[in-house]
C-alpha cells in the first residue's frame, strides 16, 4: 500500500467505500423487498385461518377430533403446499398438525404475535415457526366450541416446502445477480474514482513536479512562475499550498543567489587580502634579509633607510590586520552600540586635527561647511568617528597634491546629512554597485580602490540602521550619509 501513489490510494479507498455503500444499499433493498412480500402475503391470507376455523368441527366438548384435524390439514396443505396449518390451545401449545414425524422443532407457539395480529397491528407481523427456530409471516383465528374460545387456528404462510424451493431457485439467480452487480459497481466505481481523483489531485501532481524540479543542489534552482494573488476567502487547501510553495521557492532561490554572491565576495576578499599581505610582507622580509646579510657593508644612512622602509611596510600590515579585526567584529555581531547625543561639528573638527599634517604635506585643503544651530545627533560616538576617519583617509590618499577635501553638514527632516567630497579622479562607474560590498586588492595602485575602509563604514552605518551612498559628481567622489537627531531615531535613512 505504501508503494501506491496518492491518487491510487484515494481510488482504492473510494472503491472500497463504494462497495460498502452498495452492499448496505443491497441489504436494505433486499430487506425492504422481503418485508413487502411478507406484508403482501399476510394481507392476501388475512381470512384463511378464520375460514378453516369455520369449515368443520375440529374440537368438541371432549377435546380435539384428531382424525378430522389431520384430514382437513392434509387437504389444505395438498391444495396449497406453501402453507402449514396448526391447531393451538388457548396457551399456545400445538394440539394438531399434519407435519411428518420429526419435523416439529417446538411444541409451543408464542401467542404475543397472534394477539397483535388479531388486534390489527401494522403488518408484517412475524410469529414462531414450529418447524424451525425462526419466525415467519402467519395468519391466525380464534377457534370456538359452543361459543367459547378453546384455541387458535395458526397458519404459517411460508411453509417449509416453499422456503426450500424458493431458496433452491434463488441460489443461482442471486449468485449471478450479485456477481454481475459487483462487477458493474467495481467497473463504474473504479472509472469514476480514477476520473474524479485525477481531476481532484491535478494541482497536487503539479506541485509535486514543481518540488521535484526545484533542486538547489543541482545548481541555480529554476524559480517558479510568481503565483497569482489568492482570491479573497480562498479555502482550497491545494491552491493555498501551491501558492505558499511558490513564495517559499522564490525566497529560497533569492537566498541561494545571495549566498552564492556572498561566497564569491568572500573568495574575492580572501584573494585580495592575500595579495595585500603578500606585498608588504615580501618587502619587509627583503629589507630585513638585506640588513641581516649586508649589515657590515652598509653605511649608517643605508641602514637607516632600509629600517624606515621595513617599519613602513610593517605599519601597513598592522593597519590591514586592525581593519580585518574591526570588519570581523562588525560582521559577526561583536559590536554593541553605545548610543549617546553629541555634537557632530565638534567631532568633525576633532577628526580634521588628525589629518592636518597629512593634508599639509600634500598641499591639500581641508574645509568644513557647517551651518550654525545644528542639532545634536544620537549615535555611537566612537563608531561615527571611525566612519569620518575612514572617509577622510580615503579622500586624502586618492586626491592629488594641491586638491581639496570638504565635509558639509546639513540638517533636515529630523536628521543631519553628512557629505564628504574630494577633487580626486573619482570612482569608475563599474565599481559603484560593489563599492560597499567587495573591496578591490588594497595593494593595487588603482585610484578608485576604497579598500576595507569603505566596507567598515558600510557595516557601521548598517548597525545604526543607516546607509551610505556615492552621489553623482562631475569631479572626484562624493559620499553621503545621514544620522538621526537626538530624540528622533526613526528619521529617514
Amino acid at each position: 500500500m505504501n508503494r501506491l501513489t496518492l491518487s491510487q490510494r484515494l481510488s482504492v479507498a473510494f472503491f472500497g467505500l463504494l462497495l460498502i455503500c452498495c452492499g448496505a444499499l443491497a441489504w436494505i433493498q433486499m430487506r425492504s423487498t422481503r418485508m413487502h412480500e411478507q406484508e403482501t402475503v399476510q394481507r392476501l391470507s388475512r381470512g384463511l385461518a378464520e375460514h378453516i376455523a369455520r369449515s368443520g368441527e375440529l374440537m368438541d366438548a371432549r377435546g380435539m377430533r384428531d382424525g378430522e384435524v389431520r384430514a382437513l390439514f392434509g387437504k389444505l396443505m395438498a391444495v396449497n403446499p406453501s402453507v402449514e396449518v396448526y391447531l393451538l390451545d388457548d396457551q399456545g401449545r400445538i394440539l394438531g398438525h399434519d407435519a411428518p414425524d420429526g419435523h416439529l422443532k417446538r411444541d409451543r407457539v408464542d401467542l404475543a404475535p397472534v394477539q397483535a395480529l388479531l388486534a390489527g397491528a401494522p403488518l408484517p407481523i412475524l410469529g414462531d415457526d414450529p418447524r424451525s427456530n425462526g419466525r415467519k409471516v402467519f395468519n391466525a383465528a380464534p377457534l370456538r366450541v359452543q361459543g367459547k374460545q378453546v384455541g387458535y387456528i395458526y397458519v404459517v404462510l411460508v411453509g417449509e416446502q416453499r422456503e426450500a424451493l424458493a431458496a433452491d431457485i434463488a441460489a443461482n439467480a442471486s449468485l449471478r445477480t450479485t456477481l454481475w452487480s459487483l462487477a458493474i459497481v467495481a467497473i463504474i466505481g473504479l472509472l469514476a474514482g480514477v476520473i474524479a481523483f485525477r481531476w481532484v489531485t491535478r494541482p497536487l501532481r503539479q506541485l509535486t513536479r514543481d518540488i521535484q524540479a526545484f533542486d538547489v543542489e543541482g545548481g541555480a534552482p529554476a524559480l517558479p512562475v510568481p503565483a497569482a494573488p489568492l482570491r479573497p476567502g480562498e479555502r482550497d487547501e491545494l491552491t493555498i499550498l501551491q501558492h505558499s510553495f511558490t513564495h517559499m521557492a522564490q525566497r529560497i532561490g533569492e537566498q541561494w543567489q545571495q549566498l552564492r554572491q556572498q561566497d564569491l565576495q568572500r573568495r574575492e576578499l580572501v584573494a585580495n587580502i592575500s595579495h595585500d599581505l603578500r606585498t608588504p610582507l615580501s618587502s619587509l622580509h627583503g629589507y630585513l634579509e638585506t640588513l641581516a646579510l649586508k649589515d657590515a657593508t652598509l653605511s649608517a644612512d643605508e641602514r637607516q633607510r632600509y629600517l624606515s622602509i621595513a617599519l613602513s611596510q610593517s605599519n601597513k600590515v598592522g593597519h590591514l590586520a586592525q581593519a580585518l579585526f574591526e570588519l570581523a567584529r562588525l560582521e559577526h555581531g561583536g559590536v554593541v552600540l553605545e548610543l549617546q547625543a553629541f555634537s557632530l561639528p565638534d567631532l568633525v573638527q576633532d577628526v580634521f586635527q588628525k589629518f592636518e599634517l597629512a593634508a599639509q604635506s600634500r598641499r591639500q585643503s581641508l574645509t568644513a561647511d557647517i551651518p550654525a544651530g545644528l542639532p545634536a545627533v544620537e549615535a555611537d560616538l566612537g563608531l561615527i568617528e571611525r566612519v569620518l576617519t575612514n572617509l577622510l583617509d580615503n579622500a586624502i590618499r586618492h586626491t592629488p597634491e594641491g586638491g581639496h577635501i570638504q565635509v558639509a553638514l546639513h540638517a533636515a527632516d529630523g536628521q543631519v546629512q553628512v557629505t564628504v567630497s574630494d577633487s580626486g579622479p573619482g570612482i569608475a562607474p563599474e565599481r559603484h554597485a560593489q563599492l560597499f560590498i567587495t573591496p578591490p586588492a588594497l595593494g593595487s595602485q588603482r585610484p578608485d580602490s576604497g579598500g576595507l575602509g569603505l566596507l567598515i563604514v558600510h557595516r557601521i552605518l548598517q548597525l545604526h540602521h543607516r546607509s551610505i551612498a556615492l552621489a553623482d559628481s562631475r569631479e572626484g567622489a562624493v559620499f553621503v550619509f545621514s544620522l538621526a537627531t537626538a530624540g528622533n531615531r526613526s528619521g529617514n535613512r
